[in-house]
């Protein structure tokens, strides 16, 4: 007697949004329009856009398995596109326009796209960029015009009406690549990591764990993390998988402009980096208001220091949860669950069901004992990188752990606290500081909003560590040192304190460790 089977079911991305265009019709993707009303479209005409556009990109010569470059903010216009190239089976490549034209034109390089679709107000980094980047022949401006004095670019919007609706989606391997995002670069130079419709399946089931991110339909979700970013951390998949209302800020992440927009889509979920939320508070403050239906906030991508968690969950009434993720675990890793009683900032939250932590030594040995002890971080799971693009070997080590870069801890209930960066530790005298436990101890004080601690050279100890922090309200260098008297050893206490008016940060919103160790690193 043969065994039962279960239908083959391929787990490919254009799934989410056929089926909120089935079961959600009447759910909508807003956009935030500058000067103007924010625009709404339902999944089900979001769909029918898509569809036409792959056919306009079919007809510039995308294929099954070409990677197809965009170069654009947060808009429906991008979500489209997005939807176009994944669901043909081809790779949508991510830039982010905050690098330089010579960074982006190397990505170009590596990944061979002929495609670029490009936000309006890019276009002259666009220009750039093909300029550098020969293989690109066809450009398509989305968001605005294309300029009249550029043969290569052409603007997308006036082909959609008349474009074909016969495209197939669909029809090829779960295991093929859907996309194509570079690490931020903000400790070392960008390495490209290859999406696959099954990784991001499964990833964006992960996120809508109860214990996770727990989205639902009747949320409203503020998507401040840039689609250039680790597929905007699978949100534009997993908000319409549930039939919620995903709401896009464009290129503008002020406080102004998002107290906006939360205020008139009832968004009761903003994700996005801590420093999008120190702006949001920082505008309330200034201005005053109120933001009810807020919720919750959920944060990562840099540590969130105790004071800022707590600045915000008093101002704007909301739960905070705290993650911790990487471009290369598609990204979520750990996320705090909004149910927790006692949360803290220190801690990312525990792992759900498809990822794996471990703590190994230095060099890659497991440690005996995983809970409450400071190791080198490695994960594995089912949306975590195996081998970088266009590299022969693999990334993770013979049992299939990639190592994360990160120093770590594991609770007793299995919380997640990033320690620092191995590659950001300072060698003084031959002795190891950690700038994330200082720069944890300065930022729980309320009068700082941003910190980093960096190494400078020194002639008899190597390095030497120094303090570089933005303030938001007055505090001498004795007051910024006094929370390490006691926390620390004497002889891990900065050299130098130095008061920027901003911190510098990366395309991300991280704080640019490279640019600070450029500019103060030296001596």
């Amino acid at each position: 007697m043969l065994d039962g089977t279960m239908q083959d079911f391929p787990l490919t991305l254009d799934q989410f949004l056929r089926h909120a265009a089935k079961w959600h019709p009447d759910a909508v993707l807003v956009t935030a329009r500058e000067g103007g009303e924010p625009t709404r479209i339902s999944y089900a005409d979001l769909m029918d856009r898509a569809l036409g556009v792959t056919a306009i990109l079919a007809g510039h010569g995308m294929r099954r398995g070409d990677r197809v470059a965009t170069m654009a903010w947060n808009s429906q216009a991008h979500v489209e596109v997005w939807y176009a190239i994944m669901g043909a089976g081809a790779v949508c490549h991510t830039l982010n326009p905050r690098l330089t034209a010579p960074q982006l034109a190397t990505m170009l390089g590596q990944s061979q796209a002929r495609i670029l679709v490009v936000s309006a107000d890019l276009v002259p980094l666009a220009r750039q960029v093909t300029a550098q980047a020969p293989g690109i022949v066809q450009v398509l401006v989305i968001d605005g015009t294309a300029p009249d004095d550029w043969p290569l670019a052409t603007e997308l919007e006036p082909q959609i009406g008349t474009a074909t609706r016969g495209a197939a989606w669909g029809g090829f391997a779960e295991t093929a690549p859907s996309g194509l995002c570079f690490t931020s670069g903000t400790t070392g130079a960008p390495k490209g990591v290859t999406y696959t419709h099954r990784s991001s399946f499964l990833h964006t089931l992960k996120l809508l764990q109860t214990d996770v991110m727990a989205l639902s339909g009747r949320d409203s979700v503020l998507v401040a993390v840039p689609m250039f970013h680790a597929n905007a951390w699978g949100l534009p998949f997993a908000v319409p998988a549930v039939g919620g209302r995903l709401v896009l800020p464009g290129r503008h992440t002020d406080g102004a402009s998002l107290a906006r927009l939360i205020a008139s889509e009832g968004v009761t979920v903003g994700v996005g980096v801590p420093t999008v939320w120190l702006g949001l508070v920082e505008h309330l403050d200034a201005t005053g208001g109120e933001l009810p239906s807020l919720e919750r906030i959920i944060v990562g991508g840099s540590p969130l220091p105790p004071a800022l968690m707590e600045r915000i969950e008093r101002r704007l009434g909301v739960i905070v949860q705290t993650s911790w993720g990487m471009t290369e675990l598609s990204p979520s890793g750990t996320v705090a669950p909004a149910t927790d009683g006692a949360r803290d900032a220190a801690l990312s939250g525990r792992p759900s069901v498809g990822v794996d932590l471990l703590l190994t030594d230095a060099d890659g040995k497991p440690l005996p004992q995983q809970r409450g002890v400071e190791g080198h971080l490695r994960v594995r799971g089912v949306a975590v990188i195996d081998r970088y693009f266009g590299q022969e070997v693999p990334a993770t080590d013979a049992e299939g752990w990639f190592p994360t870069g990160d120093l770590a801890r594991i609770d007793g209930r299995g919380n997640l606290m990033i320690t620092g960066r191995a590659k950001d530790l300072i060698k003084s005298g031959g002795e190891w500081i950690n700038p994330a436990e200082i720069e944890a101890l300065v930022g729980a004080l309320p009068e700082v909003s941003l910190v980093a601690v960096i190494g400078r050279s020194h002639p008899k100890w190597g390095e030497r560590p120094i303090l570089l922090v933005e303030t938001r309200d007055s505090i001498d260098d004795e007051g910024l040192l006094a929370p390490l008297h006691g926390k620390v050893a004497p002889w891990w206490l900065p050299d130098a304190v130095i008061r920027l008016d901003a911190m510098p940060l990366a395309g991300t919103g991280k704080i640019d460790k490279i640019r600070l160790r450029v500019q103060y690193g030296g001596g």
